[in-house]
C-alpha cells in the first residue's frame, strides 16, 4: 500500500475509528474530511448480511435522490418512433435505433451515462452485452432503464437517481451528493437511500440485515454510522 497524504493523515486525526456516529454527525464529518481540491462526492457503503450466491438475495435497483446527485448525467434512449419522440421531449441527450447501436459496436462510441431502451429493443441490444455490461450501461427492467414510460425514466435519471448493486461480498455503494451540499440536503438523501435498502430486504435473510453503513467523501476517510439510524 502506498503512504497516504498530509491531508489524508489530517482527516483521518479527526475521525474516531472505533466510534459509531449518528447520521448527522457522520455526515457533517463525511463534509470535514474532504481532501478533494475539487467539488467531491459523498458517498455511502453499507454492507448487508446476504449470500448473495442465492438470487434472491442478490440486489439491485434505483432511488431517486430529493436533491440529486449533484452531476449531470448524460442519457441515451434507445427506441423507436413515438417513444424516440417521447424521449427526446423529456430531455434525452442521444435518441435513436440500430443507428445508435451500429455506432456504439463499430465506433465504440460511449458518450454516454446511462442506457434506457423499450422492451421491444432487448433482443437488438443482446449482442452488446459483452461491451454494455463490464461498463454497467445495459439496460435492466430492475433499475427502470428497460421501460416503456421512457419520458419518466429520462426525467427521474436527470432529477438524481441513483442504480445500486450488492457485489459478491454484500455491500451496496452509492453516491448521494456533493461536499457542497448542505448536511440537510445529504441527510435527505442519504435516509431516501437507506429507505429504499430496508424496503429490499430479502424476506429469506436471518438475523441482521445491515451490518454496518459508513459515509466518506471522495479520497477521504470512511466514518461509521450507527446501524438503527434509519429504524422507522
Amino acid at each position: 500500500m502506498g503512504k497516504h497524504g498530509k491531508k489524508y493523515v489530517e482527516a483521518v486525526k479527526k475521525v474516531e475509528k472505533t466510534k459509531l456516529y449518528s447520521k448527522e454527525e457522520a455526515i457533517d464529518l463525511a463534509k470535514e474530511t474532504s481532501i478533494s481540491k475539487f467539488d467531491g462526492s459523498i458517498e455511502v457503503a453499507v454492507r448487508l448480511n446476504l449470500d448473495t450466491k442465492k438470487a434472491d438475495q442478490q440486489l439491485r435497483g434505483a432511488v431517486v435522490l430529493p436533491h440529486g446527485t449533484g452531476k449531470t448525467k448524460r442519457v441515451l434512449v434507445v427506441a423507436k418512433g413515438e417513444n424516440a419522440k417521447k424521449a427526446e421531449e423529456a430531455g434525452a441527450d442521444y435518441v435513436g435505433d440500430t443507428d445508435i447501436l451500429q455506432k456504439i459496436e463499430k465506433e465504440n462510441w460511449f458518450e454516454f451515462d446511462v442506457m434506457i431502451a423499450t422492451p421491444d429493443m432487448m433482443p437488438l441490444l443482446g449482442k452488446l452485452g459483452r461491451v454494455l455490461g463490464p461498463k454497467g450501461l445495459m439496460p435492466n427492467p430492475k433499475t427502470g432503464t428497460v421501460t416503456m414510460d421512457v419520458a419518466k425514466a429520462v426525467s427521474e435519471v436527470k432529477a438524481g437517481r441513483v442504480e445500486y448493486r450488492t457485489d459478491s461480498f454484500g455491500n451496496v455503494h452509492a453516491i448521494i451528493g456533493k461536499v457542497s451540499f448542505t448536511r440537510d440536503q445529504l441527510v435527505e438523501n442519504l435516509d431516501a437511500f437507506m429507505a429504499t435498502i430496508i424496503k429490499a430486504k430479502p424476506s429469506s435473510v436471518k438475523g441482521d440485515y445491515i451490518k454496518n453503513i459508513s459515509v466518506s467523501s471522495t479520497m477521504g476517510p470512511g466514518i461509521k454510522i450507527v446501524t438503527n439510524s434509519f429504524d422507522k
